[in-house]
């Protein structure tokens, strides 16, 4: 894969990568802290934090990788953060810096170009700058020409509310998208079953039908599919283009099967994903697929790392390579 420009400012835009004729840029919202322990789950830590350093809270430097994809004809976000509508007490937690609206500045990316957003899941960590909370307490889309996809099968998760994981979700970062009908819902294939009218789909305010898509494709060359384990219908998005000479180049945003370049142990799942068999079985699959056709992997939580075409190391490992 050919190399694009060099980065000028690498605090806010942490790489840019060439994959045929599409250009990706990796954008940030700023690095964030979580408990290592809750991302690494049963992993001891005297294991991980060879790998990962902690502070003396325990708490591990995490990255919000955001991917623009300039085809030529669109430009397409992959994620959008943290955003800006986190609570005084979990910016305290969380100490997130709000920085996408930046990075996209030192991107040379302005928010109106953007013609599609894609959320892998709907975790407040991957789609908070959706929408933008002001200062009259008055939240509207950041991203006013674009078109925002999400699975069907997440936002019905979303909509339960449930004990396990409902502080992931908040309405506010995808409601109002509901509300002036910018977002679509993927139902693959149609396998949930979803209609405009499910009430799977329906939240609390009164809201429009939604717009329901089974196609994969987002634009010519970006498409997505489900990687479950982390959420049942996380997805993982894909892009392909053509090089110089007619080869075929291929990346892919992992999400959250993979955060970083530390969880490429298939058995190194973390705390949050809600079923950590499935996902060790994905990520096995994954891999598989990924060494074997050269991918170019984007990890949504590595500040150091944010991607790499992965392979064995000596011991047959699989590690970043390139």
């Amino acid at each position: 894969m050919e190399m694009a420009a060099p980065v000028v400012e690498a605090t806010l835009v942490r790489g840019r990568q060439l994959v045929g004729h599409y250009e990706l840029t990796v954008c940030t919202d700023g690095s964030f802290l979580l408990d290592g322990g809750a991302m690494f789950g049963v992993v001891p830590k005297t294991l991980w934090q060879r790998k990962m350093s902690a502070d003396a809270e325990n708490r591990v430097l995490l990255g919000t990788n955001c991917v623009v994809v300039r085809t030529g004809t669109a430009v397409v976000l992959i994620e959008t953060g943290v955003g800006n509508k986190q609570t005084a007490k979990m910016r305290g937690i969380l100490e997130n810096k709000q920085l996408l609206p930046k990075s996209l500045t030192a991107a040379g990316v302005h928010p109106d170009e953007v013609t599609h957003v894609v959320n892998t899941h709907l975790h407040f960590d991957h789609c908070g700058w959706n929408t933008t909370l002001h200062e009259d307490g008055s939240v509207s889309p950041t991203f006013r020409n674009a078109r925002y996809f999400a699975a069907a099968g997440e936002m019905a998760s979303a909509r339960l509310q449930r004990d396990r994981d409902k502080v992931s979700y908040l309405a506010q970062n995808y409601d109002p998208l509901i509300a002036n009908r910018q977002m679509t819902l993927i139902d693959l294939e149609g396998a949930g079953r979803f209609a405009t009218e499910d009430a799977r789909l329906r939240g609390t305010e009164e809201l429009p039908s939604v717009n329901i898509q089974k196609s994969a494709e987002i634009v010519p060359g970006v498409w997505v599919e489900t990687l479950p384990g982390h959420t049942p219908d996380v997805l993982g998005v894909h892009i392909e283009g053509v090089a110089h000479g007619g080869a075929r180049e291929h990346a892919c945003f992992v999400s959250d099967l993979i955060p970083t370049s530390r969880h490429l142990e298939a058995t190194w799942v973390m705390g949050y994903d809600l079923d950590p068999l499935r996902c060790i079985e994905e990520r096995k699959k994954f891999l598989r697929r990924a060494i074997d056709g050269k991918w170019l992997v984007l990890f949504p939580h590595d500040h150091e790392v944010p991607m790499g075409v992965l392979g064995p190391d000596d011991r047959g490992k699989v590690v970043v390579c390139d």
